[in-house]
């Protein structure tokens, strides 16, 4: 491919131990949150399959309304780590 330098040096972002330390246990508990929704719902659907073949909402059976709420749950979660993680400080080095 032509113009690509293969050769050219990538800049690595340094980030301070206890920001990722920070970082790291908020995307683990988040991570907890969601493990326990989702075992939740593969929990009913193993030992309750007739809980989740009921109407739940406006028709629809609980494991399709389930199943939404955990993509749902997955972009919320998502969004909360995004907006509380932590950056380093622009310019500091360790």
């Amino acid at each position: 491919m032509g113009g690509l330098d293969f050769k050219a040096p990538v800049t690595q972002e340094l980030e301070e131990a206890h920001v990722v330390a920070y970082n790291s246990r908020l995307g683990l508990a988040l991570f907890a949150i969601y493990v326990l929704f989702y075992g939740g719902f593969m929990a009913l659907s193993a030992f309750r399959p007739e809980v989740m073949g009921r109407p739940f909402m406006g028709g629809v059976n609980l494991s399709v309304v389930y199943g939404f709420a955990l993509i749902v749950a997955a972009l919320v979660l998502a969004l909360l780590y995004l907006a509380a993680s932590r950056k380093s400080p622009a310019g500091s080095a360790s």
